[in-house]
């Protein structure tokens, strides 16, 4: 029986994906962690019959993915979900003040878990841990606020029994290996090491259900 995985989220995910609906899964990913995760997957595991699509869309906060939740994810009935989601929401708000404050976007991402559980129970979901690096279009104000936004999801994914990639805390170990630049181009968006990093925690993460 064919496995269905879609991945959700901002310009992270999104990678230059293709935005037309109407494509086959597997085809059109962009070119960031979720086309290297469906590589490796439907080379190493053929047998179980991917259907992988990728409904990042670049540019999004919480609250967009609410508005298009049924379509983009609901809709597809995956088996994994997948969900990257938070820098837009501090972002937006510097200059132009429609960014989603903390508390509000812990209680829409709160909804999001609470209607995918009611309308399909047994999917698997993965939350990845939003992350910034301090340089290039991060301003030093947007690292409390995405600390506070890291902790909305930890805890989110303890109440809903998820499995939880803590981004930021890779990120900041593989300092260890390579400048930031090396790794994110503006500290947001990821180089092509930085998509290998995130694929690569991602795949160890969701291993026990794959």
């Amino acid at each position: 029986m064919p496995k269905t995985i879609v991945f959700q989220g901002d310009s992270i995910t999104d990678a230059g994906r293709n935005y037309d609906l109407t494509l086959p899964p597997n085809e059109g990913l962009g070119s960031g962690y979720p086309f290297l995760l469906a590589a490796r997957l439907l080379y190493s595991k053929p047998a179980a019959e991917w259907k992988i699509y990728n409904r990042g869309i670049s540019g999004h906060r919480v609250v967009d993915l609410y508005a298009r939740w049924k379509r983009d994810a609901l809709n597809l009935k995956p088996d994994i979900l997948s969900i990257l989601i938070g820098v837009n929401d501090t972002w937006h708000e510097y200059p132009g003040g429609n960014g989603v404050e903390v508390p509000r976007y812990a209680k829409f991402y709160r909804m999001l878990l609470e209607w995918t559980k009611e309308a399909l129970p047994n999917t698997e979901i993965i939350l990845l841990e939003p992350f910034v690096l301090p340089f290039g279009a991060v301003q030093p104000n947007w690292i409390p606020e995405m600390d506070e936004r890291r902790a909305a999801v930890k805890e989110l994914s303890r109440d809903f029994n998820t499995i939880f990639v803590p981004l930021q805390t890779i990120l900041n170990d593989a300092l260890q290996q390579a400048k930031q630049e090396h790794w994110l181009r503006d500290g947001v968006h990821p180089t092509t090491a930085g998509h290998m990093l995130i694929a690569d925690a991602w795949l160890d993460a969701a291993r026990p259900i794959l």
